[in-house]
Formats: structure tokens, C-alpha cells, sequence
């Protein structure tokens, strides 16, 4: 069976929603740094964001590769699922370690659309990617935690209802061990008073809703905790496969989509007399971007391949059964997921450089598309997690280096 066929059903219900979303919707809400209300509606009302949520909570209750596809076929499609595809991996921590009376609260109304959890509240401006070290603390108060500090590249926190935030709820000094003391908050911004809660817009060199968040003083209702106190880094972990698996998917939409721009124009310009894409000038570089694209693609099919597999198995890096299964959520595989999200991000970045190179000049005008998803293919290189850090992981975990920080 081909990566094509795989969900064939799902990509061609995808394909026909985003074909109602062409290059001017996005160019305009590009113009506008605007959010895309009217595309996520589409994708909420149509079930694909609740891909991954249990058919018990409203959800659908698919394959992580389910997922993928859905993701995929968005960005093959010209479209940007940034706006809303935390929503598929941030809930799992919600999924896998809330208690029972949190999911029923939170998760039908997510399934449904009646509730955004979006917003990720982990990177601080002093501690970036080393989360450990993050400042933001919640003090216990009686039956609420009292949340002060401050997050940035929170995407999308103006748009969402609940946020899940990592937070220290006893100083790192007072830890055995540095990942010890975080805790997990579900903050409803909706309930949060102006005085105590301060979102601003950050502007970037793509539309992506990002923020940074200031909390001063903000009440969060103990109950709200997830999981165990003191232990919400292993909670935040537990997700991470997902994301770069999810992402990866997306990257490979990308690619697909630069490589075929690029192969249509190749095939009707004409220069000189002939079509450009009969040079091998212009060809190669198509050729070998699409080569970068089939092996990450069949990267990201090995990685989802396991992370289901292991979830049949009931299995998690500790070697313990999983106590809620999510159809979605697991900590394995590490090392095929990050080689899955390094790859297709490079596939993708790879794919963008040739498309923008056969086009030439007009690479940069706004009405090709180009020069908005060339910006957008960027990120992936560096968020949500950099290539370095999985080059890192990479070398600890699978060369067995010694670890570089």
C-alpha cells in the first residue's frame, strides 16, 4: 500500500474542504495578520480536529497516521493547519494523565468544538528550550494556585479557551533533580481577569498567531491540576512524540506541495525557446528535493507505524501500561520521531528552496503563494523543536554519546 492510499478516504475529505480555502484567502489574512476563523470552523464542523480524541468523549478516535494524513493533505492542499493543530496534540496530556472528572468536563466540548485548547504555555524568554529552568512558579492558596511569570511563542493564545501551562510549583533549588517540582496547570482564560492576565500579540515574519503571556497573580483552581504535582515535565514529554510526528506531516505537505508548483511552472515556461524544466539545471535540484521528500515520507510512516504499535502493545518508555489508551498517545518512538520531524523539515525546506529557484523573480510575488509558504516552510527548521536539540537527542540516545547539555 502506497503513502497515498493510506487513509485515502480522509486526504480526499480534506482535499475538497480546503479547496473551498484558496491562495487569496490566505494571502488576505497574511496582509492582515489574521486569524482564520472561517477555515478552522470548516475543520471543527467536519470532525478533523477531534481526530484523536476517543469516540467516548465525542472524538473520533483514530490512528495517530489517521492524523498525520489529515495534517498532510492541509498543507499539500496550499493551506496552514498551524492555527489549529495543537488542539491534536496538546489534549493528550489531558487524555493520558487528567483525571477522570477533568476529561469529562473538558474533553466532549473539545470533540465538539464548543471548547479551543490550543494554547501551550511552556517557553520563557530566559529559558527557551532548556524548560527546566523556567520561572514562571504557581504557589498552592488554599483550593487554587496563584500563577506569576511570564511565557512567549505562546501561539495562539488569544484564539483559545484553555491553555495548558507548565509551571513550577516548588523552586528547582529545593529538587533532588532539576525536572522535578513542574506542574501542569489547565488554565481557562476565559475566566481570567484582565488585571491578571496579559496577553500581547508578537509579530513575525509569518502569520502565526504567537504571543507572550504575563501572569500576575492569576487564580487557577487547584482541581485544575493535572496529574500529580511535581511531576507535569514527564506529563509534557509524554506528548512530545506526537508533536514532531503530527508536525512532520505537515512538512511533508509542504514539500509536496513546493515540488508540484515547481513542476508545473518548469513544465510551461519557456525561455529561450524551450521549456525551462528541460534543463538540468532547473531539474536537479526538483529531483533531488523530491528524493529528500520520499525518504522523510517513509520516515514519517515508520514513526507513526511504531507509535501505534506500541500503543496496541500497552507499552511506554517506562514499560508501563497506559492509563488511558487515547488511540494516539504514547512516549515511543523516540528516535523515529524525531528523525521523522528532522527529515521532512529539511525535505520541506529543501523542496522550497528549489520551488523558489525555478521561479525566478516571480518566486516573490505575493499572488504565486510562494514567498507566504516559504516563510511558513522556515519555522519548522527551528520550532517546536530545533533541528540542533533532536540532533542532540539523537546523538545521546541512539549513538550513545555523551550528552552535550
Amino acid at each position: 500500500m502506497t503513502l497515498e492510499s493510506n487513509h485515502r478516504d480522509i486526504r480526499e475529505s480534506v482535499a475538497r474542504l480546503c479547496a473551498g480555502f484558496p491562495g487569496e484567502y490566505w494571502r488576505r489574512l497574511d496582509r492582515a495578520r489574521a486569524y482564520p476563523q472561517e477555515f478552522v470552523d470548516a475543520l471543527t464542523a467536519a470532525g478533523f480536529l477531534a481526530a484523536l480524541i476517543p469516540d467516548r468523549y465525542g472524538g473520533a478516535g483514530l490512528p495517530i497516521s489517521a492524523a498525520a494524513a489529515i495534517l498532510e493533505e492541509i498543507h499539500r492542499a496550499g493551506c496552514n493547519a498551524a492555527a489549529c493543530h495543537a488542539q491534536m496534540y496538546t489534549m493528550g496530556t489531558l487524555l493520558r494523565h487528567g483525571s477522570a472528572a477533568q476529561k469529562q468536563k473538558y474533553l466532549p466540548g473539545i470533540a465538539a468544538g464548543r471548547l479551543r485548547l490550543q494554547a501551550f504555555g511552556v517557553t520563557e524568554p530566559g529559558s527557551g528550550s532548556d524548560t527546566t529552568s523556567l520561572r514562571t512558579a504557581a504557589r498552592r492558596d488554599g483550593g487554587r494556585y496563584l500563577v506569576n511569570g511570564q511565557k512567549v511563542w505562546t501561539s495562539r493564545a488569544e484564539h483559545s479557551d484553555l491553555m495548558l501551562l507548565l509551571c513550577r510549583t516548588t523552586p528547582r533549588e529545593k529538587v533532588a533533580k532539576k525536572t522535578d517540582g513542574l506542574s501542569v496547570l489547565l488554565v481557562d482564560l476565559r475566566d481570567a481577569p484582565a488585571k491578571n492576565l496579559t496577553i500581547k500579540p508578537l509579530r513575525t515574519m509569518m502569520n502565526h498567531a504567537s504571543t507572550e503571556v504575563f501572569f500576575d497573580d492569576l487564580a487557577v483552581p487547584a482541581e485544575n491540576l493535572i496529574g500529580d504535582e511535581g511531576r507535569g515535565f514527564g506529563y509534557i514529554l509524554s506528548g512530545l512524540n506526537a508533536e514532531r510526528i503530527l508536525i512532520a506531516a505537515e512538512c511533508i505537505g509542504d514539500a509536496k506541495w513546493f515540488i508540484g508548483k515547481a513542476v508545473d511552472y518548469a513544465g510551461r515556461r519557456r525561455v529561450f525557446g524551450r521549456p525551462i524544466g528541460q534543463n538540468q539545471g532547473v531539474q536537479f535540484p526538483i529531483a533531488r528535493a523530491y528524493a529528500d521528500m520520499r525518504a522523510a515520507e517513509l520516515m514519517l510512516r515508520e514513526a507513526a507505524r511504531r507509535y501505534e504499535m506500541d500503543e496496541c502493545d500497552g507499552r511506554d518508555n517506562g514499560g508501563g501500561r497506559h492509563r488511558e489508551s487515547g488511540r494516539g498517545y504514547n512516549h515511543a518512538p523516540g528516535e523515529e520521531s524525531n528523525l521523522a520531524k528532522l527529515l521532512a523539515a529539511d525535505a520541506s525546506w529543501a523542496a522550497a528552496e528549489a520551488c523558489m529557484e525555478t521561479h525566478g523573480g516571480f518566486g516573490f510575488a505575493e499572488e504565486f503563494d510562494l514567498e507566504r509558504k516559504y516563510r511558513e516552510a522556515r519555522l519548522y527548521r527551528t520550532a517546536p523543536v530545533s533541528t540542533n536539540m533532536i540532533l542532540s537527542y539523537i546523538a545521546e540516545h541512539a549513538l550513545r554519546l555523551p550528552r552535550s547539555y
